[in-house]
């Protein structure tokens, strides 16, 4: 038999559940009674995908884990026919780059026709081409 003067152990706390009343939202698939996923049911798919493209996880889509694959593979499958796109276009609503502002303009751009103009040293070898083209036929024409 235990001793009286025994002291007794303090009972724990409970612990506090944070999801206590909050429900699990049900699969949508079993529900319904669907048995598979259908990729080309562009609508439903995209209910499952985020507004950057992004498959959503179970616990925010509500799925059960098989249903959840079905839909992953659906999703895959049909971005992989292009009926869904990989990921979405996002709009910035801030200017892109490095910030020209602050240096100032960028000053004349150069003339669109200054890169077809030969340099000066290509210049100067057409020049000496066409002199020795010159004085071959000059020496041609007296040789005749």
């Amino acid at each position: 038999m235990p001793r009286k003067n025994m002291p007794t152990l303090p009972k724990r706390a409970p612990k506090i559940d944070t999801r206590r009343g909050a429900k699990k939202k049900p699969c949508s698939f079993c529900q319904h009674g669907v048995g598979t996923v259908d990729y080309k049911d562009l609508a439903q798919l995209r209910k499952y995908i985020s507004d950057r493209g992004k498959i959503r996880g179970r616990k925010v889509s509500g799925n059960c884990q098989q249903h959840q694959r079905d839909v992953t593979d659906s999703i895959k499958t049909a971005r992989e026919l292009a009926l869904l796109p990989y990921t979405q276009r996002t709009v910035t609503e801030r200017r892109g780059g490095r910030g020209r502002d602050d240096r100032g303009p960028r000053g004349p751009r150069p003339d669109r026709d200054a890169a077809e103009r030969p340099s000066e040293v290509e210049a100067a070898v057409v020049n000496v081409i066409e002199e020795t083209v010159e004085s071959d036929v000059v020496v041609e024409e007296a040789g005749e």
